[in-house]
């Protein structure tokens, strides 16, 4: 960068430009347009998670009444959206709120240091053309929560000698063709249950091979009653009702799964069976966990398991032996044919998007903080980051958290504030704490635990139910004795003796019991 130019400041930037930054960048024009604003993304387009996975027959596993904002009603047909269905969704968004000027792609944030004594946000980004650094006052993480550098790739016994092509669906080559071969697509997750059905429309056979299985719910691809009101009401009333009933029936269906664990997984069996019967279901799609410990798979008219009966798919359920240059040999001596062997092993967890922090000198170990309100990290200032729900729609939380954001915004011209800092207090130090994400046990989630925050007592929660998420982010942001608002430099704000919540606030994050 030339030394002798200014490095430009935002009042917000916003780092990504997938589902997470364009609604946030939505709720900051509506909410105050005096603000200079910014959208950060490292790739070429826009999109997030949508225009990096590339995989045949990409689609959401959320429907699209919960999954798209409630600014934007969704109107087309399916409910359950093609990944190019959601592109052009948000491409329509930000044409329809005028984001474009606003996005710069290209942009990786590779560093964020946090400066008290000017209240702000250092960013580091890499470009094709090398570095670029500016400032800015707030900061707001958009980035999801998996790296985009890779996904999980654990390699296979034998797997060098393999003659065929081994991909991952992170990593999906354009010119791939999989007419008339067979493939072994391994893993039991949203992507493996994904790929089959497609896959089998074209290839030989597919054969997913599965360590273990894993919930999943058969649902249409279409909600005939929310088409009918459409055609009723209107496309703003139908999507507002639907919405409403779809998340009511979201957050019902996980308080019953939880409850009644056993009733709720019958319920998920019967449509299975309907369609490959007893046997198969029992032998394949019946987990050794209760519902909701991991993710339920969706699958849309339940595709994969028309493809099995049809014959175009099948099921390996077992350990891996070995690789060989023809397919993969299961332990129990079976062995699964191959020309193509496609590993849907997983994410690669990250909490900040692969980049460093700093808060004033110190490097964050964000294992080491506690999550605020499921949208902040105790002990670092002027920063959200976007969590949305695992067991229902990521937008319905994110909606809350932006609105309860531009609050803590709001009232920080009302103070005078040029900070905000969730602080710990002293009961909160020597409270036990759980992790983030206390009830979920899927791998990538236990893989990547020691990179996420911690939870402790109220406020330092990330709850998985709408009625709690409410709840703790409403009322006025000033109010909550957590919440530290700074109006002065740190120098400062650290000799008025009068002011606790200061001293808090301005102190190292304290590492955690």
């Amino acid at each position: 960068m030339d030394q002798s130019q200014a490095v430009e400041h935002l009042d917000v930037a916003i780092i990504g430009a997938g589902i997470s930054g364009i609604a946030a960048a939505v709720e900051v024009r509506r909410t105050r347009p005096d603000l200079a604003v910014a959208i950060l993304e490292m790739r070429d387009g826009l999109g997030g998670t949508w225009d990096l996975f590339r995989f045949p027959g990409i689609r959401s596993d959320s429907d699209m009444y919960t999954l798209g904002y409630s600014f934007k009603p969704w109107v087309q047909p399916q409910a359950i959206a093609s990944g190019d269905a959601i592109l052009g969704y948000l491409q329509e968004t930000v044409d329809e709120f005028s984001l474009g000027p606003l996005i710069r792609f290209g942009h990786r944030l590779t560093h964020a240091s946090w400066d008290s004594t000017t209240n702000r946000w250092t960013l580091t980004f890499s470009r094709a053309d090398g570095e670029t650094t500016l400032t800015a006052s707030q900061l707001y993480l958009g980035t999801g929560y998996f790296s985009y550098r890779g996904g999980y790739n654990p390699p296979l016994p034998g797997e060098d000698a393999f003659r065929g092509e081994v991909i991952h669906p992170q990593e999906w080559p354009a010119d791939l063709d999989v007419t008339g071969k067979r493939v072994a697509v391994i893993g039991s997750g949203a992507t493996a249950i994904t790929l089959v059905p497609s896959l089998a429309t074209v290839a030989s056979h597919v054969t997913m091979i599965q360590r273990s299985p894993g919930y999943i719910h058969v649902s249409p691809d279409e909600d005939e009653e929310a088409n009918e009101l459409r055609a009723t009401v209107g496309a703003s009333e139908a999507f507002t009702r639907v919405r409403l009933r779809n998340l009511t029936q979201q957050q019902d269906r996980f308080a019953s799964a939880r409850k009644h664990p056993e009733e709720f997984a019958a319920e998920l069996f019967r449509p299975i069976e309907e369609i490959v019967g007893e046997a198969v279901r029992k032998a394949h799609f019946t987990p050794a966990y209760a519902p909701w410990d991991q993710r339920v798979c969706l699958a849309p008219n339940g595709d994969i398991f028309h493809a099995i009966r049809e014959g175009g798919a099948s099921v390996a359920t077992g350990e891996i032996e070995r690789v060989t240059p023809d397919g993969v040999r299961m332990r129990d001596g079976s062995f699964v044919a191959a020309e193509i062997i496609v590993k849907a092993t997983g994410l690669t967890l990250n909490v900040v998007g692969d980049a460093a922090f700093v808060v004033d000198g110190e490097l964050v170990d964000f294992n080491q903080t506690l999550t605020y309100k499921g949208m902040a990290f105790s002990g670092v200032p002027n920063l959200v980051a976007a969590f949305g729900f695992l067991n229902s729609s990521w937008t319905l939380r994110l909606e809350l958290v932006n609105e309860y954001w531009m609050r803590i915004l709001s009232r920080m011209g009302d103070v005078g504030a040029e900070r905000f800092t969730p602080v710990l207090r002293e009961q909160d130090l020597s409270a036990p704490t759980r992790p983030f994400l206390a009830d979920m046990t899927s791998g990538y989630i236990r893989r990547g635990v020691h990179l996420l925050p911690r939870q402790g007592n109220a406020p330092w929660v990330y709850p998985q139910t709408w009625g709690e998420t409410l709840e703790i982010l409403s009322g006025d942001p000033v109010s909550d004795d957590t919440l530290a608002f700074e109006p002065r430099p740190r120098a400062e704000a650290a000799t008025d003796s009068h002011s606790p919540a200061a001293a808090s606030a301005t102190a190292s994050p304290p590492t955690l019991p």
